[in-house]
């Protein structure tokens, strides 16, 4: 994972039962990337999240971006 990934996000079994969150609170990954697939913009969620930034949110779709290209698919023939 990239430096600015790392400054960003954070995986802490302490915090949220490991979830990513946007390093220093308890902001899920998936929580931005759920409200902007709803429609929100940034501006929404900068207004209901004072403690993101806008990198918190790039780096929230970078994370994102990140896993799905690692992920690995097991497809069952039959």
């Amino acid at each position: 994972m990239s430096p600015f990934l790392t400054e960003r996000i954070e995986i802490n079994p302490a915090v949220m039962l490991g979830k990513p969150v946007i390093r220093g609170t308890r902001i899920p990954v998936e929580l931005i990337i759920r409200k902007l697939s709803e429609g929100a913009t940034e501006a929404d969620l900068l207004d209901a999240y004072p403690r993101l930034t806008r990198a918190d949110i790039q780096a929230a779709l970078a994370y994102a971006a990140h896993s799905l290209a690692h992920e690995t698919i097991l497809l069952q023939t039959a």
